[in-house]
């Protein structure tokens, strides 16, 4: 019986205090003996619990009010209502989660929070309704995790889409050392050494099935760490101080994506641009993000890689001539 009066106290100040809201030990004398099988409490073992829950770990706090009435709160459970919200959100849309999934975390988060605090999160809480029902993220990342915990090799079948929008897992057998788990871009991708050939390959965790840990390693192996901005979650080729001639709306966009390696100074010829230098991983992502900018952005150097961004762009111009040439015909003859 004493044990049970202690996780219900514990229940209590946990879900009914926060740091804006205490309780007394009569009002939690009424809850015990209104909504619990406990019977009769006396305040002296309340208290006396209330001792023992501090003695093990729990924050409590007690407050001297007026004519000596004492107050209980339980302190912060590690993390600020803010902070817990901010997971909330992150959960609410992500799209590898499906419905059920965010609900159950929804209720683990509430469980960490004051009863006040739960029908805040509540308000907030948002269902993403393009969850792919079929992919289970989480399952996957818990399997990731312990193979690389044990140090083992991995293998699994990996899914692609096809021509007729069909899902299609491929299982071959692979020889494939973990390294990490990276989120980028909104995904979560697992590095892993290739052992034929020594190469970095990435992996999309939301597309992995059949996972199976393999054969023990002794070391788990080291990304190589970047020697300059990576705009792509594959692996940069090389590594090259690039200048780009940018339009300054442009500015907060490439600065976010470049970050330190960015250096930058006002394009002379014309204050509607900047001039940057960065050191970027470059690799076909690269030209990829690039092009996007369309005519926002020029390479200004290397040679190398501005003459191979001159032969994308003519390629594609080939690709429309057609519809080029049809349209001058049409000026001229106006």
């Amino acid at each position: 019986m004493e044990r049970e009066r202690i996780i219900y106290i514990l229940e209590y100040l946990s879900h009914y205090t926060d740091c804006n809201r205490a309780a007394t030990l009569k009002q939690i004398k009424a809850y015990l003996e209104n909504h619990t099988n406990l019977g009769k409490v006396s305040l002296p073992s309340i208290r006396r619990d209330i001792a023992s829950l501090i003695s093990a770990g729990n924050h409590i706090e007690i407050e001297r009010g007026a004519h000596n009435i004492h107050y209980y709160r339980m302190q912060s459970s590690g993390f600020t209502f803010n902070e817990i919200r901010f997971f909330v959100d992150s959960v609410s849309f992500n799209q590898f989660l499906t419905a059920d999934q965010k609900q159950r975390l929804f209720h683990k988060f509430e469980g960490i929070c004051s009863q006040t605090e739960a029908r805040k999160l509540i308000a907030h809480i948002k269902m993403s309704e393009v969850t792919p029902p079929s992919l289970d993220l989480l399952d996957n990342l818990d399997s990731v995790y312990q193979i690389l915990e044990a140090k083992r090799k991995i293998n699994f079948a990996y899914g692609k889409y096809n021509e007729k929008r069909h899902f299609v897992y491929t299982k071959k057998k692979r020889d494939l050392t973990p390294c990490s788990v990276v989120y980028y871009g909104g995904r979560f991708y697992l590095k892993c050494i290739n052992g034929m050939d020594g190469k970095i390959r990435t992996y999309r965790v939301d597309r992995m099935r059949e996972i199976t840990m393999e054969e023990p390693v002794e070391i788990l192996p080291q990304l190589p760490k970047a020697q300059g901005a990576v705009v792509d979650i594959f692996e940069p080729e090389y590594y090259e101080v690039v200048k780009l001639r940018v339009n300054q709306h442009l500015l907060d966009d490439m600065l976010e994506k470049l970050g330190k390696y960015a250096y930058l100074r006002p394009d002379f010829t014309d204050d509607t641009y900047v001039i940057i230098h960065a050191k970027i991983g470059i690799s076909y992502g690269f030209y990829r993000w690039l092009l996007k900018y369309g005519d926002t952005v020029e390479v200004l150097s290397p040679p190398k890689i501005r003459k191979e961004i001159a032969e994308i762009v003519q390629h594609m111009a080939k690709m429309y001539q057609n519809e080029i040439s049809l349209k001058n015909s049409l000026k001229e003859k106006l």
